[in-house]
């Protein structure tokens, strides 16, 4: 047996309705950085605890080699409430301290940023909270470093820093990190090996998550498992990473070939055209357009916590930076602060309520304004109407709101089928701007533009709605629904969704209230499929989700014929369901071409001092629209500049747009043949002799060739459609 660091030896541990480990041999040796994976409930966050020693193992031993340390982040901290975030993150170190040094300096900078260390423990917000947890522990030396969902309330340039710094904090072949998450990138960018939790049994995987799809989808197909439905699901996750984003990186982390054969037979994960025509058909042309929205909030109402608590933590920090102790951010938060004035003739103008907050009211008294009566209800019922009264109360005021600005003019068009992904840090705005997508927000100026068939469905953060019927049993909610639903064109009951999401039929009889955190988040996502809605806002669907059921949580949201806008830290999660990602930063709705990377890219230049963002000096132009996005365009901030600056080409008319018309035609037909040689000649390329240079290359410059042309037409379909006015 070989002798650990940090090891299990013959474990078993069983609580009182599972097994949770039967004779488990494991263990840890200097420089392994291994990720841990498995169904919630499976025993991770108890692994570590065994590792820990604050859970003891039924049998079997824990064996620790003398004088190592172990430091551990779990799921709830164990901070003084009383205690003030310098002596409870910091441990008392004065600024100076943790200053001098780099590596300590960019841990505070990173995780405390923002943040009063004179603030007590017990008023901060939770994921304040876990950020201090995080920092305690990271500003400490340790042998092995054990993290419980380190990512949970940390945004994506956060998430980023945090990678970086795990591998690099140790030189190699010192050092040794286990990490529990459910961030599917997170582990690939960080991890060099992995442990699946299953069946009381730790089974290990060389490389990083794509490495272990890889070895699990092989394990699978040669035991012919009968977990048919989650062998899919895995091959079907393994078709992107290889297709995708991480397989097109330079250091690729599983063998392409072997890859390519096991996934020959699996078919694109959504057909996007398919799935436009069909959200067409149900949504109409017009879903959400925002047009020259501006959202201000007042920069002395501060209470706005229940519209954007992000925002309102930020604004909190901004207010109290002259007066206490507050930590410097990393990377600063783009803010554009402005004024705009409003015509306001009703005290219940709903731009009052999410500009001013609180102080709606008192800002409607200032200005004379009263509350309307309904002229076709109470009125009608006293049976008369005084129209000189009526016109005497309608005289507007205007009102000029100044403060932060939230969205700074922003013009976004969302079409049937689109599929965007929003990206963006803590406070910079994203639960604004969901509130005024689904038209609960009204915003400071601008015009939101809902299509008339447009159903929103909202899966939020929060689990309100479901509480609700905390009392009553699963079975009795989807009772409540229709008996029979088409998904994937198959036809398929409340109950079969519902086991497809990972529920046990026996699980019928249990109370909402009764569930787990993970279930009443699946449970959330199928009530809101079986309600319909053309339109999907998803706030954070990744919480509480293991890897598993996140890949059949993406699995059905392939087939998802509406619009759907989702807001999520997870990049994996966000480039995988959505087909265009999207950054609010500054004010703006910024297109990502290169996915979240660019976003990424754009923080680093702030960090640097630089501005991409055009804050300083002239502003940019409206953000990104829908169409330019769906066709695959790149920035419109880039072409909202190109059209200010380029005079307006005439349209064309008569015969003339008659031949530009049937040459368009020609063109796309002649770029869909294009499209099908060079998926044949992909195809030949991933199944020709790899010792065959020749024939490699002749392949490869028939592709390039092809790929010239498409490049070619592309540009004449784009010029023709410009002088068509389309």
């Amino acid at each position: 047996m070989p002798t650990y660091d940090l090891g299990l030896e013959h474990v078993s541990l069983a609580f009182a309705t599972k097994t949770v480990f039967t004779d488990v041999t494991q263990g840890v040796f200097e420089g392994d950085r291994i990720g841990i994976v498995g169904r919630n409930g499976d025993g991770k966050s108890t692994l570590l605890k065994l590792l820990d020693g604050t859970q003891e193992p039924d049998s079997g031993r824990v064996t620790r080699r003398n004088g190592l340390t172990f430091g551990m982040l779990t799921q709830r901290d164990a901070l003084d409430d009383n205690a003030t975030l310098r002596e409870a993150a910091l441990e008392g170190r004065e600024d100076y301290e943790w200053a001098s040094q780099q590596q300590s300096r960019e841990i505070v900078e990173a995780l405390l940023g923002g943040m009063n260390l004179d603030a007590k423990i017990g008023s901060l917000s939770g994921g304040q909270r876990r950020r201090a947890d995080l920092a305690r522990l990271l500003l400490k030396d340790w042998d092995i470093l054990a993290l419980d969902e380190p990512t949970n309330h940390l945004d994506v340039i956060t998430i980023h820093w945090l990678a970086e710094h795990l591998k690099n904090r140790w030189s190699r072949g010192t050092g040794a990190l286990l990490l529990v998450t459910h961030d599917r990138w997170f582990l690939d960018e960080v991890c060099e090996s992995m442990w699946e939790v299953h069946d009381g049994q730790i089974e290990p995987f060389e490389g990083g998550y794509s490495a272990y799809m890889l070895q699990r989808v092989e394990r699978d197909r040669q035991a012919d498992v009968r977990e048919t439905k989650r062998r899919n699901l895995a091959r079907k996750e393994l078709a992107w990473l290889s297709r995708g984003a991480r397989a097109r990186s330079t250091k690729q982390k599983f063998h392409v070939k072997a890859a390519t054969e096991l996934i020959a037979d699996v078919p694109p994960m959504r057909n996007t055209l398919e799935l436009k025509q069909m959200a067409t058909a149900r949504l109409g042309k017009q879903v959400v357009d925002l047009v020259d929205v501006t959202q201000v909030y007042d920069r002395e109402q501060g209470a706005y916590a229940d519209i954007d608590p992000d925002a309102a933590a930020l604004a909190a920090s901004a207010r109290s930076a002259s007066t206490v102790d507050v930590v410097e951010p990393m990377v600063q938060e783009p803010q554009v602060f402005g004024s705009v004035a409003i015509a306001v003739d009703d005290a219940d103008d709903p731009r009052l309520a999410s500009a001013f907050g609180a102080r709606a009211a008192e800002v409607a008294a200032e200005h004379g304004l009263t509350h309307h009566e309904p002229a076709g209800e109470i009125n009608a019922l006293r049976g008369t109407r005084d129209d000189a009264d009526a016109d005497e109360t309608s005289a507007a005021m205007e009102i000029t709101v100044s403060g932060r600005k939230i969205l700074d003019d922003v013009t976004w068009l969302i079409g049937p089928g689109d599929r965007f992904g929003i990206v963006g840090a803590n406070g910079a705005g994203k639960s604004t701007l969901l509130k005024i997508l689904d038209g609960t927000l009204t915003p400071t100026a601008g015009r939101v533009n809902i299509g008339k068939t447009v159903r929103f469905a909202v899966l939020s953060q929060r689990l309100d709605e479901l509480e609700k019927l905390g009392k009553y049993k699963v079975k009795e909610v989807l009772s409540r629904y229709k008996p029979s639903y088409i998904v994937d064109g198959k036809e398929v009951t409340p109950g079969q969704l519902m086991e497809r999401l990972g529920f046990e039929a026996a699980q019928l009889m249990t109370p909402i209230r009764d569930l787990s955190g993970g279930q009443k988040r699946r449970m959330q996502l199928l009530l809101i499929l079986l309600d319909e809605p053309n339109v999907l806002i998803m706030d954070e669907p990744g919480n509480d989700l293991d890897t598993d059921m996140l890949a059949v949580m993406e699995d059905l949201l392939d087939t998802w014929p509406g619009t759907l806008i989702v807001v999520s830290h997870d990049r994996y999660l966000l480039e995988r369901v959505t087909d265009e990602q999207f950054a609010l930063i500054g004010g703006k709705v910024r297109h990502l071409p290169g996915g979240v990377q660019d976003y990424l890219d754009m923080v680093e230049q702030l960090k640097r001092g630089e501005d991409p963002l055009g804050l300083e000096g002239a502003a940019g132009g409206p953000a990104t629209g829908g169409d330019s996005a769906a066709n695959g365009g790149g920035s419109a901030d880039a072409a909202s500049a190109a059209t200010t600056t380029e005079p307006e080409a005439p349209k064309l008319s008569g015969k003339a747009y008659a031949d530009a018309s049937r040459r368009v035609s020609a063109i796309e037909r002649k770029l869909e043949k294009i499209a099908t040689q060079k998926e044949q000649l992909e195809a030949q390329m991933a199944t020709h002799d790899p010792s065959d240079y020749a024939g490699l290359n002749e392949l490869n410059g028939q592709l390039q060739a092809l790929a010239a042309e498409s490049d070619d037409l592309e540009s004449e379909w784009l010029d023709l459609s410009e002088q068509m006015g389309q």
